[in-house]
């Protein structure tokens, strides 16, 4: 599955664990595909600032998921 689909889902099922400024950085990448630099600079904050708000993000999603396995039962249950 790509990445960008997987993270989309992942935050269907459980993006309201993350701050609105985790979900506010995760949807300018991956919804509105912008680059790191320019979210930086639309939330004037560092590159790697948004670089680790991606990766604590993520990391939070993944982690719920192998915890609770929602959407593992989610695409299980579509086939």
């Amino acid at each position: 599955m790509d990445k960008n689909v997987e993270i989309n889902l992942l935050l269907d099922f459980y993006g309201n664990l993350l701050t609105d400024r985790q979900k506010e950085v995760m949807s300018l990448y991956y919804d509105d595909n912008l680059s790191l630099t320019e979210i930086a600079e639309d939330l004037s904050i560092s590159k790697q600032g948004v670089s680790d708000i991606l990766k604590r993000s993520e990391k939070t999603l993944y982690d719920t998921e192998s915890k609770l396995g929602l959407l593992k039962e989610h695409l299980e249950s579509t086939k």
